[in-house]
């Protein structure tokens, strides 16, 4: 089988939702990743089983290295190769800094970036061998200029743009690309605890009018994990509409 494979994490919702299906109906095999939201990941695995699109689901915790060993493996044992790892599992929460638990920075560090370098880390025993492959993580404009009351978020957003540069001149000899994708406000769960006014005052800062929609996000991910791409890496791209520039 000489179809590219992809492992999205975190893809039952939202943004990875909308990638695990665009990368499905471009024709590549899908390995669709959830920890809790199991009841949408199955829902979107049928969807696209019934399609006739090459997907497997599993479920792991990308904060728990050996739950990621199983999910590479899975991978591998299914599809026979990775060449495109999204690195997209996340959580957010809105919380003064003084506020901050231990427990609150710990699990935020565990997920966001722990769960990017764990599976990273797996993902390259398999393509440096091949000297080919394509990381792309999923960060956030948040880690580029900071959000208020979200400092340990920012912060996880920070370090993932940090790794993906170190990574990409660490693994470019290995023909392997590195890229990041910095989001800006995406209509996704992540905001559905955001008042309307603050929603209508971020459109009104934007200079495209609008927020973003995942699609807005897969449609950059595709593109960094086609062949088009192979002179790209280090780069951290923002799809965020002129919020950010």
């Amino acid at each position: 089988m000489n179809k590219k494979t992809a492992i999205v994490t975190g893809s039952s919702r939202g943004i990875g939702r909308a990638i695990a299906i665009l990368f499905a109906e471009s024709g590549y095999n899908v390995v669709i990743n959830y920890s809790k939201s199991e009841k949408e990941a199955m829902e979107l695995y049928t969807d696209l089983k019934n399609k006739g699109l090459y997907v497997k689901l599993f479920k792991a915790d990308v904060s728990k290295k050996h739950e990621v060993n199983l999910l590479v493996n899975y991978c591998i044992g299914e599809f026979g190769r990775i060449d495109v790892l999204v690195n997209n599992a996340g959580i957010s929460q809105d919380k003064l800094f003084t506020d901050i638990t231990d427990e609150d920075w710990t699990n935020m560090m565990n997920i966001n970036l722990n769960g990017v370098f764990y599976c990273t880390q797996k993902a390259l025993q398999y393509m440096i061998p091949e000297m080919s492959g394509k990381i792309i993580n999923i960060s956030s404009i948040w880690g580029m200029v900071g959000g208020s009351y979200e400092v340990h978020y920012s912060t996880s957003k920070a370090a993932i743009i940090g790794m993906t540069k170190a990574l990409a001149k660490e693994l470019g000899p290995s023909n392997i690309q590195v890229n990041c994708i910095a989001p800006g406000v995406i209509q996704t769960d992540m905001i559905n605890n955001v008042s309307d006014e603050i929603l209508d005052v971020l459109k009104d800062e934007t200079p495209l009018m609008r927020l973003g929609t995942p699609e807005d996000i897969a449609n950059v991910a595709l593109f960094l994990a086609d062949d088009k791409s192979n002179f790209i890496t280090g780069q951290i791209i923002s799809p965020n509409g002129g919020f950010v520039i």
